[in-house]
């Protein structure tokens, strides 16, 4: 019995969300103690591992354009299963890096694997479903995705109570072991069969992608959002406990509530925005992040005790509504616009707007911490509204079933359906 993508078996979808729940607990786990597990199992000093994993972030971008090749040859199922089991080998040879080239080569073995898996497994999401069934298992995936990086954080923490650096050994060789189940269960998803007489390589290449204008303003306009969300984990923490005064565990509870909320309400906000132009629900996600923004800017104001602690929290909230609001139709569009035959090629490049943001991320944000209380949160205010207005200017140009959800795309070909 053949079912078309907007409807794929029910046990692939399973596997997809399964697969995805595991990996970011992996991601939980590692994220959070990269310097400290890479310090305990080879050694390095701190500067030169971080050097060293800034070297193999900025080579591993270089590898993006290779992998949507990949993804438009093989399928963005074969690619995520090589991509997981890349990750599965680097993490169990790290106990193994005792020089800094072989702690290189293993870093970049990583970062290349992380960087890649996100349009590999967008890619095989269009590749199994279409339409608004595309938005529902994206909803799915980010929702999976939070509470797996907040459960992977956790155990993080439990490791590090552990002597020695017995726990970063076990942590090793968990993280291995966690990209080895989500590799197999993608291998349990039924491959997607390809047209009959469809040519082996898809043309257009490259020169294609940056010549859809509309496909490149809404790469720039994720890519000056994209910087909302990294105010998190960088500018977040050091705001709070610098220029509210917040106390530093307390100022983990913004992140614990971020994640919670991202979570249980990340499937059912989803479904509310498919009602509306994707678009349009993304660009009033990114209004949402300037309100907060403007609101975090007035947080030093606010005298010190509960009160404050209870406005902070109330921002947070503000900033996750953003959050929600934002997230899913614009992994929708950056899908919905991305041509069968070239998905990969055009997933990678909007993969790039998130990994180049999150590269100089960084030393932008730290610069305007220093500058000031208000200038971090001026300046990403005008990054985020500016993006929405982008959004707002290639609506008039994208297809319609695109734009919004109710719209039916294109009749899917042959190799769009699934086997179930």
């Amino acid at each position: 019995m053949r079912s078309t993508p907007a409807e794929p078996g029910a046990g692939a979808r399973r596997r997809l969300i399964t697969a995805s729940l595991v990996s970011s607990i992996g991601d939980g786990v590692y994220v959070p103690l990269t310097m400290l597990f890479v310090h305990s199992l080879t050694g390095l000093s701190l500067t030169s591992i971080g050097a060293g994993l800034t070297v193999a972030g900025l080579c591993a971008l270089l590898f993006m354009p290779v992998a949507g090749v990949l993804i438009d040859r093989f399928g963005g199922r074969r690619v995520l299963i090589g991509l997981l089991a890349l990750r599965a080998v680097g993490f169990a040879a790290y106990p193994f890096a005792d020089s800094y080239p072989a702690f290189l080569v293993i870093a970049l073995v990583v970062a290349v694997g992380m960087w890649a898996s996100s349009p590999s497994q967008h890619a095989l999401i269009g590749e199994i479903a279409r339409g608004a069934e595309r938005d529902r298992l994206l909803a799915w995936d980010r929702s999976l995705r939070n509470a797996g990086m907040g459960g992977g954080s956790l155990a993080a923490a439990g490791m590090l109570a552990w002597n020695g650096n017995a726990g970063f050994i076990g942590a090793a060789l968990l993280l291995a072991a966690v990209f080895a189940v989500a590799a197999v269960l993608v291998a349990r998803i039924p491959a997607v069969p390809r047209e009959a007489g469809a040519p082996d390589g898809p043309r257009g290449g490259y020169r294609q992608v940056l010549a859809d204008r509309p496909y490149l303003l809404l790469t720039t306009a994720n890519f000056l959002i994209a910087f909302g969300y990294t105010t998190q984990a960088i500018a977040l923490p050091i705001f709070l406990t610098r220029d509210v005064g917040i106390p530093d565990a307390l100022a983990g509870a913004v992140f614990a509530l971020n994640t919670v909320l991202v979570a249980t309400l990340g499937v059912p906000v989803a479904r509310l925005t498919l009602r509306g132009r994707r678009t349009r629900t993304a660009a009033a996600g990114a209004v949402v992040f300037a309100l907060s923004f403007a609101a975090f800017a007035a947080l030093p104001l606010l005298t010190g005790g509960t009160g404050a602690l209870v406005a902070v929290l109330a921002v947070a909230v503000l900033y996750t509504a953003g959050e929600l609001v934002h997230s899913a139709p614009a992994q929708g569009l950056a899908i919905q616009a991305a041509p069968d035959h070239l998905r990969g090629r055009y997933l990678s490049v909007h993969q790039l707007s998130w990994s180049v943001c999150r590269t100089i991320a960084p030393v932008l944000l730290g610069f305007l911490l220093d500058a000031g209380r208000w200038h971090v949160w001026a300046v990403l205010a005008v990054m985020v509204l500016t993006g929405a207005a982008i959004l707002l200017c290639a609506e008039r140009v994208l297809p319609p079933h695109v734009v919004s959800s109710t719209r039916k795309a294109p009749a899917a070909t042959p190799a769009q359906q699934v086997r179930t």
